[in-house]
């Protein structure tokens, strides 16, 4: 029993590091289309979203199934618990690059300026923290995940930056195409904070499965 357990183990395990690969690439991919202004790119990450979704559906039938077939102990259910609750994490994070890609789209449509170095720091960051919380879920490292976790105060300095510059740059001379782009940004900005958040969720997780122990990291 307990071989056919940690078999199916590896295969959540297989399929959670495929989601997170998946939900990295599609991040990185909803920057480069925000940097480039490319309608095209933001289009194909909105499209290859539906993978993520699908391996999120695919994982949670794979615990349910496992519960339901193996009789797994206490300790059993709280790391399928966090495999499922990390799925569930990794895919709000597609989600969020699904919105950059959203507001990608509509801003490709309007006249084109430089984006502030804030917010391509920002993008940069938190591509980053993605990165390094899968590295650190990979290698079950409690002590780097509370490391990851405690740089998301950069991003969220970041935000507060961003959104002060946009609204400082507000006025009744904006008119409605710059008006549009500045809630834009704000809103890319937000969600890339978010991400951030995720990130941090994440990392509470990763020691929670090491320890048992519930942790703030915020």
């Amino acid at each position: 029993m307990r071989e056919v357990f940690q078999r199916e183990l590896s295969k959540l395990r297989e399929s959670l590091l495929r989601m997170a690969r998946l939900v990295e690439a599609e991040i990185d991919d909803a920057l480069g289309a925000l940097r480039n202004f490319d309608r095209a790119a933001a289009d194909k990450v909105r499209l290859n979203d539906q993978a993520v979704n699908e391996l999120l559906r695919h994982i949670r039938e794979q615990v349910f199934n496992v519960i339901a077939t193996q009789q797994p102990v206490a300790s059993d259910l709280r790391l399928l618990m966090g495999v499922q609750f990390v799925a569930i994490e990794l895919e709000r994070m597609g989600d969020y690059a699904v919105r950059i890609a959203r507001r990608t789209a509509t801003l490709a449509g309007l006249p084109h300026e430089t984006l502030l170095p804030e917010l391509g720091l920002m993008g940069q960051l938190a591509s980053q923290q993605v990165r390094d919380i899968l590295d650190a879920l990979i290698e079950g490292d409690a002590t780097r995940a509370r490391k990851v976790a405690g740089k998301d105060a950069k991003i969220d300095r970041l935000y507060d930056r961003i959104f002060d510059k946009l609204i400082d740059g507000c006025g009744s001379e904006l008119n409605a195409e710059e008006s549009l782009r500045t809630v834009l940004l704000i809103n890319v900005a937000h969600s890339l904070e978010r991400v951030g958040d995720r990130v941090v969720n994440v990392a509470e997780e990763v020691v929670f499965l090491d320890s048992g122990k519930v942790v703030e990291l915020d």
